[in-house]
């Protein structure tokens, strides 16, 4: 069915560059939107700085800071006193420097220098791809961090490709822009170039951190529309623990996030007070946690997305709390949000929403609240036309939970807008007081170095030609027989045998340090082997890992990959009440330098049927990304990616490649008690995410997409099914026109990799899932609007388990659910511009 192009620019701006990171293919009819989409956008992304009769109106007045000289003691921090002896493994540079100070560079944090040029070049020095150059690259990866201090700029902080900007957490360096501030961003994630394009693209920017700073933009004028950070984004990216100070006087034009663009993401511990917005956001999906709003006009403006999920929001004396109406009820430009675990208060409209019985598209708007507190909030959520959707009140109440949009429960849909019957919460996923448990990446402020043991000072070398095995696995453990921290130096630690992380260890990376398994041991599918096992089986206690990337390295000499590669697997009992923790930890299988799986050895195959064309041995990449097995229970995930690259990171065309992994990321905790947040699983054959005989597990957003490849070949290859892992059922192949098992009605692929598979599981609560299916075998056509999503016949599996699931958004999949083996919710019943949308699912 053709869905309606005037609602297709809900779709992410960034198809105008390239659809799915760095793949260039446009979609024709979306793209007269875009710039439209752009338009709500240009007061910000056009500031070029005050007017001139501002520039001697406003003068630096920042006596309300503390002096730099006047920092405590406890201003010390272990990452400013380790020695940094981390090394750019594959970069031909020997002298290349990942750690940088930027007072090292000249900056001063004096708050009276003008501290640009050195910040600036403290990030760019050793010939680092800016956003000008439009590339990516894994050998360029930098530390960037800031004292305690005062930082005046003029311009934008322009931030790089594979970049951390890290301040001092216990005593916040403050970025203080001058009143003739010049730019977009006071840290600009991804500058605009000739002709309105972002240079990086923002579905191709990944490897990025930004915490521990105060930006203070109150020296700008209020009328000035100037922006906190600039932050169009994809995966394994985040924002942590900033404060964004922005002009409380009338008419404020400052916001202190723009996210315009993207396919992200994470974003947590963040507070806002001030200003017009304090996030101005728009992106395929997002989840974001722990954030504060006060004394701001709109403290969230969403104006445009697929799927959001927000999680203890505290909002606080502003006058519209959520405003999600963009578009109007004749053309919503949001898909879905999700609000939980959150309070507004003194704020006269909670959420102002553009959805109602006859709003279009049918199925966008849709919104779901669930333990949200309200203190003198006179209407929780206003419809179009200042209707009351839900009332809300001058005193306190708690919305348990309500929603708007469609809703199967299980069948339907029925377009509602009223309250529901709230999840039942397992007690083994919450906090006091009923809310999810949640808990922020470790940074270890309180510690001293001398609490830390460093990898390359016990041994190893991280340059990823040497092999590290031994004097890895002995800086593991001798770091956890002495109580300490183990600091893994940047690099790229090879290993040719499984690296045991034993309970009680702590483990943090940096600058994303990278884990490579290489030879023989891994090679054979018929006999898997971890590379990273943490806990053995039935073993109890505590890990903290964070900063991490495990990968896999062919044998080009062979031309064997890695076909027994589980890059993680985890066995770890740990109690609900204190559970283990996987922070920035993922999984980046083939395509960089070091992989010997890029272009040149996998390239794509969509010019060659697979069978008969044999696949290459050396592109068999790895056999799961992540294995949670029976016996591990208590375990807290945030700000993971698991992914078998599409595309070359090191190439300078960034072109697709193909290579294959059987699994992704498989989860068979007998006892469960874990919660996923902002996790995101692509291009694996079978699944993406599959949950089978486990229960108690909290999850949102979760993201996915199909291999691009499929149905060439089909996910029956090359990987065989294995019972005791419960692998799906594929039929044998040869149904549909193109040899391919297909629907015999509809002629559509039903041997895709599911994106998530529910089975023999209970209490499984997904607060939002985005499983998209661009491809087949390359060509976008399938997923075009108007041509009735075939690129597979269904995405999202359950069998016989208890799911709720609020917020699926697919792309490309003609039938968005399959319910113990009988497909339902077809595309064109949830239309919602370029994605197709459900609010409630319930079995």
């Amino acid at each position: 069915m053709f869905r309606p192009t005037l609602f297709v620019l809900v779709v992410h701006t960034v198809i105008l560059q390239c659809l799915a990171q760095y793949t260039c293919i446009e979609i024709p009819e979306v793209n007269e939107y875009v710039s439209s989409m752009q338009d709500q956008f240009g007061r910000w992304t056009g500031y070029r700085g005050p007017t001139k009769a501002h520039h001697h109106h406003h003068q630096i007045h920042h006596t309300h800071h503390p002096k730099p000289s006047e920092a405590p003691a406890s201003c010390s921090y272990w990452l400013d006193e380790i020695k940094h002896q981390g090394v750019a493994a594959f970069n031909n540079d020997s002298s290349y420097t990942v750690y940088r100070n930027v007072k090292d560079f000249g900056a001063k944090g004096d708050g009276v220098t003008d501290d640009t040029a050195s910040i600036n070049n403290a990030i760019s020095s050793g010939g680092r791809l800016g956003p000008a150059s439009g590339q990516s690259s894994t050998t360029t990866l930098a530390v960037v961090y800031f004292p305690s201090g005062i930082y005046v700029v003029s311009s934008s902080i322009v931030d790089f490709y594979y970049t951390q900007l890290i301040g001092n957490p216990n005593c916040m360096p403050i970025l203080l822009p001058t009143t003739n501030f010049t730019g977009l961003g006071v840290i600009d994630g991804d500058v605009y170039q000739a002709g309105g394009v972002l240079g990086f693209g923002a579905t191709g920017v990944f490897y990025r951190q930004v915490r521990n700073f105060i930006i203070d933009m109150t020296d700008i004028p209020a009328s000035s529309a100037a922006t906190g950070i600039h932050w169009p984004t994809a995966q394994a990216t985040s924002l942590q623990n900033i404060l964004f100070v922005m002009s409380q006087d009338a008419g404020t034009q400052h916001q202190g996030v723009l996210v315009e663009q993207g396919s992200g993401g994470w974003m947590t511990d963040l507070t806002f007070e001030g200003g017009l917005y304090g996030l101005n956001v728009g992106n395929q999906q997002f989840t974001m946690r722990n954030m504060t709003f006060r004394n701001i006009h709109n403290a969230i403006n969403q104006a445009w997305d697929w799927g959001w999920t927000y999680k203890n929001m505290n909002i606080i004396n502003c006058s519209i709390g959520l405003n999600m109406s963009t578009g109007g009820p004749t053309a919503q430009s949001v898909g879905s949000v999700i609000l939980i675990d959150s309070s507004i208060t003194d704020t006269p409209i909670g959420v102002l929403t553009a959805h109602d019985a006859t709003s279009q598209p049918p199925a966008s708007g849709a919104l779901v609240l669930e333990n949200v507190n309200l203190q003198n909030v006179p209407i929780a959520v206003q419809g179009p036309a200042n209707t009351t959707a839900l009332a809300g009140t001058t005193s306190s109440t708690n919305i348990a939970a309500w929603a708007e949009g469609h809703s199967y429960t299980p069948d339907g849909p029925q377009n509602i807008e009223q309250i529901i019957t709230p999840n039942a919460r397992p007690s083994s996923l919450l906090a006091s007081g009923g809310a999810f448990y949640e808990r922020s990446k470790p940074q270890y402020a309180s510690y001293p170095a001398s609490s830390f043991v460093s990898a390359r000072s016990s041994g190893a070398t991280g340059n990823g030609i040497d092999d590290d095995t031994q004097a890895l696995q002995g800086a593991i453990l001798t770091a956890r027989a002495s109580g300490r921290i183990l600091f893994m130096d940047a690099g790229t630690y090879r290993v040719s045998r499984t690296l045991y992380v034993p309970a009680g260890s702590k483990i943090v990376g940096e600058g994303y340090t990278s884990i490579l398994s290489s030879g023989s041991f891994f090679e054979r599918m018929s006999h898997p082997q971890p590379v990273v096992q943490i806990g053995r089986p039935d073993e109890g206690g505590q890990v903290e890992l964070s900063d991490l990337i495990i990968s896999t390295q062919s044998d080009a000499a062979s031309k064997t990959g890695q076909a027994g590669a589980i890059l993680i697997e985890y066995n770890l009992a740990s109690p609900s009440s204190a559970p283990s923790g996987l922070w920035d930890v993922h999984t980046r299988i083939s395509g960089f330098l070091g992989s010997n799986q890029q272009g040149d050895v996998c390239p794509t195959t969509a010019a060659k049927r697979t069978p008969p064309t044999p696949i290459n041995n050396q592109c068999i990449a790895a056999y799961l990304s992540m294995h949670v097995t029976p016996s591990a229970s208590g375990l807290y995930m945030e700000n993971n990616w698991f992914w078998t690259a599409d595309h070359d990171l090191d190439a300078t065309t960034g072109g697709n490649i193909t290579v294959y992994t059987g699994r992704g990321f498989l989860v068979e905790s007998a006892q469960g008690a874990i919660w996923l947040y902002g996790t995101a699983v692509e291009h694996h054959a079978k699944y993406q995410y599959q949950f089978v005989n486990t229960c108690d597990v909290v999850m949102g957003q979760i993201q996915t997409e199909t291999p691009y490849y499929q149905p060439n070949p089909e996910a029956n290859l090359p990987f065989p099914y294995v019972g005791r892992l419960h692998d799906p059922v594929f039929s044998a192949p040869g149904v549909g026109g193109n040899g391919t098992q297909a629907n015999s009605t509809t002629g559509i692929p039903k041997a895709d990799a599911w994106g998530a598979r529910f089975v023999n599981s209970n209490n499984m609560l997904v607060y939002g899932a985005g499983l998209y299916s661009f491809y087949d075998d390359y060509s976008t056509t399938c997923s075009d609007q108007g041509n009735g999503e075939v690129c597979q016949n269904h995405i999202l599996s359950v069998e016989n388990s208890q799911l709720s699931l609020y917020d699926l958004h697919t792309v490309g999949t003609h039938y968005m659910i399959s319910l113990d083996g009988r497909d339902m919710a077809l595309f064109s019943e949830n239309l919602a511009g370029f994605t197709d949308e459900i609010a409630v699912f319930r079995t």
